[in-house]
């Protein structure tokens, strides 16, 4: 899985390139649409998520993200639906994917060459963008995020809902790959930010909480990655809505810890993901938030999103999450990369 997340960078920019080869740029000539719908599941729902992020609060059109067998009742003929699936074959994907050739929606699909998915998009005579494999990455789909999200990204840019050239793409993945190198196995727990925040993770109850669509995405990923890769439960969610009900966890039997108990405890950690674009009053409701929680004996982890285009400060984050979910499952001695449970689930279901 190391090796896998190492390549992101490399995610970036073959994935944008293989978009652009595929010919995105035809939706540009097919007009804006009244909606941009994005279906998928895990990781590849996060991607619609990503791509709302980084688009940011002045796109012209809604982007929804739906994780689901079905589409909302009003999504039709004037709405492009993108169906995104790493393997091209995930069971609520395909079905959507239909389900919208079925309403004359728009249909884009972003999966593997040659799978279901491609097949529906090709017999609606709407456009496949490729997930291209990259040397050395073979954790599974979860490990391919950029993989698919940059095809949505490229997208977006093709219909002008975000600004996405050569550049910002250029910046993420150096980004991604400052951090593989200081996050590299080799590189001591003190000066690696990966194992850091291993360390920081482990034994606690973490809550997430983003300061923005973008930090919030970076969140979600870091908890899906600590659930998938290490095993190990995680609660995220984003300020304000957090400090509506999530903050209450601070009073619970779950924010005290009995130093001096004969069993090992666990209590809460707060992991406060910051963004230069948060909302003025939204910082005001994170330095509150960290001073209640230290307050109540609670630590707090921040972490800061770096960069100026929203592609890398989100990459940032991301990158750094991935790292640390890796790192902490390895230090339990867990290989992070099965995924028992999905499968046993997936094979109860098919019977």
């Amino acid at each position: 899985m190391l090796p896998s997340v190492a390549t992101s960078g490399a995610q970036v920019r073959t994935s944008h390139r293989a978009a652009l080869e595929a010919g995105v740029a035809r939706l540009s000539a097919e007009g804006r649409p009244r909606a941009l719908v994005v279906a998928g599941m895990g990781g590849s729902a996060l991607a619609g998520d990503m791509l709302a992020a980084v688009c940011g609060g002045g796109v012209p059109i809604p982007i929804v993200t739906v994780r689901s067998y079905r589409l909302p009742g009003w999504v039709g003929a004037a709405d492009l639906v993108v169906a995104v699936s790493s393997s091209g074959a995930t069971e609520e994907t395909t079905a959507l994917a239909l389900e919208a050739v079925r309403r004359g929606s728009r249909l884009v699909t972003v999966g593997r060459p040659g799978s279901p998915l491609a097949a529906i998009a090709e017999q609606s005579s709407g456009l496949h963008l490729p997930v291209v494999p990259v040397a050395g990455a073979v954790g599974g789909p979860r490990a391919n995020l950029w993989g698919t999200t940059m095809p949505l990204l490229a997208m977006a840019s093709a219909l002008g809902l975000a600004d996405i050239g050569q550049d910002a793409v250029e910046a993420a993945a150096a980004r991604l790959e400052d951090i593989a190198h200081r996050c590299r196995p080799s590189s001591e727990s003190f000066i690696n930010p990966g194992k850091t925040l291993a360390l920081e993770l482990a034994g606690t109850i973490p809550m997430i909480w983003g300061t923005s669509a973008i930090a919030t995405a970076a969140a979600h990923r870091l908890a899906s990655q600590l659930n998938v890769n290490a095993k190990y439960p995680a609660i995220w969610g984003e300020i304000p809505e957090a400090n509506h009900d999530q903050i209450e966890a601070l009073d619970g039997p779950l924010a005290e810890r009995d130093i001096f108990g004969d069993s090992p405890s666990m209590g809460l950690r707060l992991f406060v993901l910051r963004d230069l674009d948060e909302h003025p009053q939204v910082g005001k409701r994170r330095v509150n938030s960290v001073r209640i929680a230290n307050d109540r004996g609670v630590p707090v982890s921040e972490m800061t999103a770096e960069g100026a285009h929203p592609l890398e400060r989100l990459a940032s984050l991301v990158g750094l999450a991935d790292y640390g979910s890796v790192y902490l499952a390895l230090g339990f001695g867990i290989d992070p990369a099965p995924v028992s449970a999905v499968v046993e689930l997936k094979s109860r279901i098919s019977q």
